[in-house]
């Protein structure tokens, strides 16, 4: 270690960038695009992830500014750091975006997403759903007296988490959204 006790193998260009770029980890990150809104800007995004081989976890678009025509798409990905550099600097070059944001890196984000799930089932399985939804705060959307569809809202890892305790009780199906994400803080 040095006398600045930074670690070896951290870059020396900048004090406050002190992780290393090239590592085999596969990271999680959250892109928010904001690009102009018009027809194929979402294709030219797509195809470049699809081009060169990358996953979109999640994908959400959304119109931020009606009168500067501009939207915000919002990309789920994973990588190695090298990889999630790389296609930040792929999106820059698009035309039509206007700016990259790692919600990842840059701090602290809220992320959400929707999920709806159909539960089919009979006497106290139903009743179990219902106790089970009021404790993860999800509402009844639908019901008939074969099912119930819950609308529940919140981290990816919660409504994992509610899939998986429904799923004894009759899960028949389950439609997700992307995942929304917005950072935290002043800007």
């Amino acid at each position: 270690m040095s006398a600045l006790r930074i670690k070896k193998g951290s870059t020396s260009h900048s004090a406050y960038e002190l992780r290393s770029t090239f590592s085999d980890t596969i990271e999680r990150h959250t892109l928010a695009v904001l690009v102009e809104n018009e027809p194929g800007v979402l294709a030219r995004v797509i195809g470049l992830f699809a081009g060169r081989g990358y996953n979109i976890e999640s994908l959400t678009v959304a119109e931020v500014d009606h009168k500067g025509h501009r939207s915000r798409i919002t990309i789920v990905t994973s990588g190695t750091p090298q990889v999630i550099e790389q296609i930040k600097a792929q999106l820059g070059r698009i035309v039509p975006v206007h700016e990259v944001h790692d919600l990842t890196v840059e701090g602290a984000s809220v992320e959400r997403e929707l999920g709806l799930f159909k539960v089919a089932g009979k006497g106290e399985q139903r009743v179990e759903a219902l106790r089970l939804a009021d404790i993860f705060r999800a509402n009844v959307v639908d019901s008939t007296l074969q099912s119930f569809v819950f609308e529940i809202t919140g981290t990816p890892e919660k409504l994992d988490a509610f899939a998986d305790l429904m799923r004894p009780l009759g899960l028949a199906e389950v439609a997700r959204t992307g995942v929304a994400a917005l950072s935290r803080g002043e800007k």
